[in-house]
């Protein structure tokens, strides 16, 4: 079996994980220009993390963010970033987001789960059905 390794100057490592966070009471509010401009944010802020950003995905209520990180990243902080700025920045320029849901534009919790290297090439078709 071949390994899609990537190497730090003292480790080798294949760290994927899937991110998916839901919209504020589940509001199907998420639209094509929403998520573009979600997936937009999100590149930028991975770029400060040392983060490699597969794709980004949408239901009409939630997001599914593959990606792949290094050993020494932040996982918590990434995320508190990327819901954060993308939730200020959302909220900005759509007014009937800010209206409908308030304060926040995501839930509180998210799922992160790791994915192993056999099973990426099943959950990235997952992914791109959503």
């Amino acid at each position: 079996m071949k390994y899609d390794l990537e190497t730090g100057s003292h480790t080798v490592y294949a760290l994927r994980y899937h991110f998916v966070t839901v919209i504020k009471y589940r509001a199907d509010l998420l639209t094509d220009e929403m998520a573009e401009r979600i997936g937009e944010i999100t590149r930028s802020i991975s770029e400060d993390f040392g983060v490699n950003i597969q794709n980004v995905n949408r239901g009409s209520d939630h997001v599914h963010i593959p990606f792949t990180a290094k050993p020494t990243t932040n996982l918590t902080k990434f995320i508190n970033s990327l819901k954060g700025v993308t939730s200020r920045k959302i909220r900005e320029k759509n007014p009937e987001v800010r209206q409908a849901l308030n304060s926040a534009f995501w839930q509180p919790g998210y799922s992160l789960a790791t994915t192993g290297q056999m099973s990426i090439d099943v959950l990235m078709e997952y992914v791109e059905e959503q």
